[in-house]
């Protein structure tokens, strides 16, 4: 194409002169014609190789787009779905906290310094709130090397909603809490992307909480369930070395109170205290409150890490969801995690968490702790040393994985949380393309560990 027009301007340019004797005046009209000709071939130049670059860019057949199959279009919604979202971040302070505090940083929290040795003592830490995962992820995504302005391009499309943050503040006000869901849903389907591209089946939104906070099925307004109904429609490089050296002076440790929120009977996390309060191979944290506030005062990062540091295993038995905050805390720290139900990591994760579950874990059926038939210690001090390293080895490996690293700076060698998820969402948004039958989830049985470190010998008896 670019070859067709520079031969159209070259006949412009030598295209034979009138006869002889045509005068000045015919003269000057050939030479303002020919101008005009010449100027409107350079245009046309210059648009034909705009359009070849327009359209030759992300979709393009050439191999050397480092993005090609990575493009992601990103909507830029109206600001009551996100911005106006954030500015009502005090309405949480009865429930969740402060949430305002935690949007600073571009939603990693206030920075840490170091206490005691306990961090790197370098920039780079901050006390991250476990619900600011939609203001992270879209703040990533606005600096997504790969992001791109036209959607046909695309191979996702991201939906910056704050779905987390939104349930956070209504999470129980009646019809209040279904508004910006119900409103979002009206607004996506309306949209050209939503009905040319997959009807919806390619874009994805992310958000801070459990899936269970947006699965209320009832969205009337005498409803009084919790969450709302959004699922229900139809429409920093971690200090690897800093943590093989730690010296783990206790075989295990947990950090928590009480659950009085599960009915006894399936109350594991009870078991799982009262086993390590009886043990001096356990370090706990409980939680101590200040009068009147529901949040645990010992509970900052730099206790927390301090005591992972100095635990081979960390247990981490459900209480009010599957999984805990603590999973990752402990991880970061280089501390191998137990596991008593297998939602809590192995059905969930997947694109984070290896297949092989023992690898870099260990597994105790919550039932036989309630039952009283297993003695944690012992089964954690019957996995030979040997293998406890090679836990934590691969432990170490999963640090990158689980962490978001701080959106301003950029990663070179190492994919983090984000480059997880964004890479786990472009392959399912290709195989639905292709037309596989996608594993919806199977039973929890499937997914628990068969070979487990337990040993029904070891029982415990309760002081």
């Amino acid at each position: 194409m670019q070859m067709n027009v520079a031969n159209s301007t070259g006949q412009l340019q030598t295209k034979p002169a009138r006869k002889a004797g045509g005068g000045a005046r015919s003269r000057r009209t050939t030479g303002a014609k020919g101008k005009s000709r010449f100027l409107t071939a350079l245009a046309v130049t210059a648009w034909t190789f705009y359009l070849y670059l327009h359209f030759s860019g992300p979709s393009g057949s050439g191999g050397g787009d480092p993005c090609r199959g990575r493009y992601i279009y990103m909507y830029n919604l109206p600001p009551r779905f996100n911005a106006d979202i954030i500015r009502d971040c005090r309405k949480t302070d009865d429930h969740w906290g402060d949430l305002c505090a935690s949007l600073s940083n571009a939603g990693l929290g206030r920075a840490l310094a170091d206490d005691g040795g306990v961090f790197t003592g370098e920039a780079g830490w901050y006390d991250t709130n476990q619900f600011a995962l939609d203001a992270i992820f879209h703040d990533r995504m606005k600096r997504y090397e790969c992001l791109t302005n036209r959607s046909s391009a695309a191979a996702a499309v991201f939906v910056p909603f704050y779905a987390g943050f939104d349930f956070a503040r209504y999470h129980d006000d009646g019809a209040a809490r279904d508004a910006a869901s119900t409103d979002l849903m009206v607004w996506l389907t309306g949209q050209f992307q939503w009905g040319r591209r997959m009807g919806g089946l390619d874009h994805f939104l992310v958000a801070g909480r459990t899936g269970f906070d947006f699965f209320r099925r009832g969205i009337s307004d005498v409803d009084t369930g919790r969450g709302n109904g959004l699922l229900m429609r139809a429409a920093g490089r971690p200090e690897h070395d800093r943590v093989r050296g730690q010296r783990r002076t206790r075989l295990m440790a947990f950090v928590g109170a009480p659950g009085p929120n599960t009915p006894v009977n399936i109350r594991v996390r009870d078991h799982v205290i009262t086993q390590c309060k009886a043990s001096s191979a356990c370090a706990m944290l409980g939680c101590a409150r200040s009068p009147g506030s529901t949040r645990c005062r010992n509970h900052t990062p730099a206790n927390i890490m301090r005591l992972f540091q100095k635990a081979s295993f960390c247990l981490q038995p459900p209480e009010d969801s599957w999984t805990r905050r603590s999973v990752f805390d402990s991880m970061v720290a280089g501390c191998i995690p137990v596991f008593f139900h297998a939602a809590s990591a192995y059905r969930q994760y997947r694109w984070h968490l290896p297949k092989r579950h023992l690898d870099y874990s260990v597994y105790i059926p919550d039932a036989d702790v309630r039952e009283r038939n297993v003695s944690i210690e012992a089964v954690l001090r019957a996995i030979p040393p040997a293998t406890v390293e090679r836990m934590r080895e691969e432990v170490i490996k999963l640090i990158p994985t689980v962490i978001y690293a701080d959106p301003r700076s950029r990663l070179e060698t190492i994919k983090d949380a984000f480059d997880v998820a964004v890479e786990g969402i472009l392959d399912l948004v290709a195989r639905i393309k292709n037309g596989e039958e996608l594993d919806s989830g199977r039973p929890v049985s499937d997914d628990s560990p068969k070979n487990l470190y337990v040993s029904t010998e070891s029982t415990f008896q309760p002081k």
